[in-house]
């Protein structure tokens, strides 16, 4: 089932987010060659008689494309000129680059929102409900109630964030500034306790808990949905910053095998835990392909800025080559993480 859950979560992932590029295109009227979920070989294709557009499934269940005409400035084919990508304004070819993260931002509020009617919610903000007596949160004086203003003089305002900072502390020394109930602020100094588990990994614990008192309803499901959405976004913002000043390593980024891992270990939770997973994985990958980097859709969103100031296209060459440098990183850190993820196996 673990296999299951890993084809249908990232399915329908890449599903929604290719959708986004697709529908918007054929709104703008961009000729699409190819709509495809998956990458390699292809395993079931259609299309219609008199059609343009073929749709595909490929064998490797990671990734997914939509082809459009003109993607490329040197685009020689027959399709008509008004047709192709690169004679559209720059708006219209900026809401198609942008139109697969923000369907997957979307995607992950309805099935927030989704879960939330379903299961009920707890709180998001980082208000203390619980302190653990002999942990080093009690020991530095935080107390129920009190609300985490910022860690390290990074503001937070989710548990995620929290969670974030704590597990990235490696046990040193973090300066916690708290709001107690009357709003009155005070700044301690926790140091975290190391845990290690059965299989030798190491996790920081400070001692607090948050609020588990579930709400049910309409209205508290639509909060919690809006809530752990920009949550979540700015948890994955945060965590890019850490990656760049070094507070996570490269090391701690996990690629298909990882994922694997996780949504088999997940799907045993139960359903609860499936549609949060992967409304936090819909969020990941709407965020990172927004990130300026060449061959994602950040890149692209990057080159047209650049076109919109330059008041003239970059060179279809010069675009090639960048966006082909970028992919061939891309594939040499998705080697070298899938090669971490396999080492933590075993």
């Amino acid at each position: 089932m673990g296999i299951v859950w890993f084809i249908l979560i990232l399915g329908g992932i890449v599903l929604v987010h290719e959708f986004g590029h697709f529908i918007f295109s054929k709104l703008f009227g961009v000729y699409v060659y190819e709509f495809s979920i998956g990458m390699g070989p292809k395993l079931f294709h259609y299309k219609k008689k008199d059609g343009e557009t073929e749709y595909c499934i490929r064998a490797i269940p990671i990734g997914g494309f939509v082809s459009l005409a003109g993607e490329d400035a040197d685009d020689n084919s027959k399709i008509a000129d008004d047709r192709k990508l690169y004679n559209k304004p720059v708006w219209q070819r900026f809401i198609i680059m942008i139109a697969g993260a923000m369907n997957n931002f979307i995607f992950a509020f309805i099935l927030l929102f989704v879960m939330a009617l379903i299961y009920g919610s707890v709180s998001t903000k980082p208000i203390v409900a619980n302190v653990s007596d002999e942990y080093p949160a009690h020991e530095a004086g935080i107390k129920e109630g009190d609300r985490i203003v910022s860690i390290d003089n990074h503001k937070v305002s989710s548990w995620n964030e929290v969670q974030l900072y704590i597990q990235t502390s490696n046990g040193k020394e973090l300066d916690f500034v708290l709001k107690d109930k009357d709003g009155n602020k005070r700044k301690v100094s926790v140091t975290p306790d190391v845990v290690t588990s059965e299989d030798g990994s190491e996790s920081y614990v400070v001692g607090i808990g948050l609020d588990n008192t579930k709400k049910t309803g309409f209205g508290a499901s639509l909060s919690y949905a809006c809530e752990t959405t920009v949550s979540l976004y700015k948890l994955m913002i945060t965590t890019l910053k850490q990656l760049f000043i070094g507070g996570v390593s490269v090391n701690d980024l996990s690629g298909p095998v990882g994922i694997y891992s996780v949504v088999d270990s997940q799907s045993k939770e139960g359903l609860q835990s499936i549609i949060y997973l992967t409304a936090y994985l819909s969020m990941n990958v709407g965020v990172i392909n927004l990130i300026p980097f060449p061959a994602f859709d950040g890149g692209r969103v990057l080159f047209l800025l650049i076109e919109k100031i330059r008041r003239k296209p970059i060179k279809a060459k010069t675009e090639a080559t960048v966006n082909s440098i970028g992919f061939a990183l891309l594939m040499l850190l998705m080697i070298y993480v899938t090669f971490n993820d396999i080492i933590r196996l075993f």
